[in-house]
């Protein structure tokens, strides 16, 4: 008798021989299914309910991939500048009624870059203040880092300076003196600052910062004393760089944490 024979009459019940043995056909049906290949590919599975889903809950993603194909077009369709002419910036596009403005009374633009050399000076005690009175070295680190690799990518690429640069004596840094346009150590000055403020719940201030910020990127674009490329990547610098110095502070936490200090390690031995 085989052994499903003998498992059908068990307890004294009679179960078909079938039922005994593994389904072998299901088994194999999930070895199809999680095996990869074109029979499992994803998208295969998607319904137009589900699509259509995809659209309303994520809208933003759907309008970078729109974005993106409509970019890649005017990419492949765009006239290259050329070596003879200035830089292409929409930037400095928006910002010619102010340049105009600027350029005719000398005494507004020097005003203008009194006041932003004013807000350059808020966001260095704060990021001091932070370090050397609230002992919360993070924005300190970021800093560092930021200015730091700053100087490496401004001199790795230096950038012309802009047709109708408009400069001041009170500008930062001050004295009208050479500076690197890429990228924007104002804007992402500023940045570490705000975030810093969220960070310990100082609303208010990272407010009062961002919209100064803002008034400070409209103001670089005017005097064009940066692209508007420097402006865009100091905003992501300083989210970069301040989540860097967070990696750093976690790092050096953990590492205080498994390794215990050398007053520790003298204690334990008895000296």
């Amino acid at each position: 008798m085989s052994y499903g024979s003998k498992a059908s009459h068990r307890h004294g019940k009679s179960i078909p021989e079938e039922e005994v043995q593994p389904n072998n056909n299901i088994n194999k049906k999930k070895k199809m299914t999680s095996s990869p290949g074109k029979a499992s590919a994803s998208f295969m599975s998607w319904s137009a309910k589900e699509v259509a889903a995809v659209l309303l809950r994520h809208p933003i993603p759907c309008v970078f991939g729109v974005s993106l194909l409509f970019f890649m077009g005017v990419e492949y369709t765009l006239l290259m500048v050329p070596s003879s002419s200035p830089p292409f910036d929409i930037g400095f596009i928006l910002t010619r009624p102010l340049h105009s403005l600027l350029a005719a009374s000398p005494s507004l633009n020097s005003l203008f870059a009194a006041l932003n050399t004013l807000f350059v000076g808020m966001q260095t005690a704060y990021i001091i203040w932070t370090l050397l009175l609230e002992g919360r070295p993070r924005p300190t680190i970021a800093a560092l880092f930021m200015f730091t690799c700053r100087g490496i990518m401004g001199y790795s690429t230096q950038l012309p300076l802009p047709q109708g640069f408009l400069g001041s004596g009170v500008d930062f840094p001050v004295g009208n003196v050479s500076f690197f346009l890429f990228f924007s150590g104002h804007v992402a000055g500023a940045v570490i600052a705000s975030l810093d403020m969220r960070r310990v719940r100082r609303y208010e201030m990272a407010f009062v910062f961002d919209v100064l910020n803002i008034l400070q990127g409209v103001r670089l674009l005017a005097t064009r004393g940066h692209y508007t490329i420097d402006l865009a990547v100091g905003v992501m610098a300083g989210f970069i760089f301040d989540t860097l110095a967070g990696k750093y502070e976690e790092a050096k936490k953990l590492h205080m944490t498994h390794c215990p200090s050398q007053d520790a390690i003298a204690l334990q031995n008895g000296h």
